[in-house]
């Protein structure tokens, strides 16, 4: 009886070891990133690696935030990123409504068309995205490079706000249509509430992939005015592989800073709860 007993605690047990093993080794890398970055050069390449830096050092940070092309580099980064998240938030959201609210013959042709774009690798449709740019004459260009991550990161932010979307009883909505809303006023004060959490994730999505991409902006992007962050990182490696590992831990670290600011600030929208439209006045 013992036996039976404990092997439902064991599941748990189990279950918070992995849970914390993947944090160790997700967590492990940053912190010996930001430990080095804080590292004097001749300490890095002492022979001796250590976690924690004997000498505590901001010459990196120094030497990083004192390069125009990181300063220049990181603003395009920003730039592209806020504009097609916003982009893609506009569209994906009153396009999510109506798959989920009017149904159509239409809509699962959307739908399989949402999943097959995600089912190509971006080097396949490298070559003709870059004769279309060409030919609007939009390469080597902010514009076109945040109209390509718009185009990239809208199937999956439309599919799930979607599902979402699908998940909220079409009888809040009716319920206030009967008491007298609008279905502006529907929209704004019912259900809107109640997809922040989807709207905050899906913005934090969108704005990751944008910032942390390097494919379509080492392609697209030729004029060293405007090159994003992270082409320019991949400038503190050498032609032989030698990296400026100090500089490029500062770098590093520095372009984590806006996703994390973005976290914070839409963080609030996670913890709305899914009847909190319901219970506006």
């Amino acid at each position: 009886m013992s036996l039976i007993k404990s092997k439902p605690l064991l599941f748990p047990i189990a279950a918070h070891a992995a849970l914390a093993l993947y944090v160790i080794v997700l967590v492990l890398p940053l912190l010996w990133l930001l430990a080095t970055s804080f590292k004097p050069t001749p300490e890095i390449y002492s022979g001796h690696p250590t976690f924690l830096p004997k000498q505590f050092s901001l010459a990196h940070y120094a030497g990083v935030l004192q390069e125009e092309n990181i300063l220049r580099s990181m603003w395009n980064s920003l730039a592209v990123g806020l504009l097609s998240t916003v982009a893609v938030a506009l569209i994906a959201l009153p396009a999510a409504y109506a798959l989920a609210r009017f149904k159509s013959a239409a809509n699962h042709l959307v739908l399989g068309w949402i999943l097959t774009s995600q089912i190509f690798p971006a080097i396949l449709i490298m070559i003709p995205l870059y004769v279309v740019l060409r030919s609007l004459k939009l390469t080597d260009s902010l514009a076109g490079l945040t109209l390509v991550y718009v185009v990239w990161a809208l199937p999956f932010v439309l599919w799930m706000l979607h599902g979402y979307l699908k998940g909220i009883p079409v009888e809040l909505e009716e319920a206030a249509m009967i008491d007298g809303a609008t279905r502006s006023q529907t929209l704004y004060r019912v259900l809107l509430p109640l997809l922040m959490p989807a709207v905050g994730a899906a913005m934090l999505f969108a704005f990751i992939s944008a910032w942390n991409e390097f494919f379509f902006a080492l392609v697209l992007m030729k004029s060293p005015s405007a090159v994003t962050l992270q082409v320019e990182l991949a400038r503190f490696t050498g032609m032989e592989g030698q990296a400026r590992t100090g500089p490029l831990a500062a770098a590093s670290v520095i372009a984590t800073i806006p996703s994390v600011i973005l976290f914070g600030v839409i963080q609030k929208w996670f913890s709305s709860g899914l009847l909190a439209g319901a219970m506006k006045n």
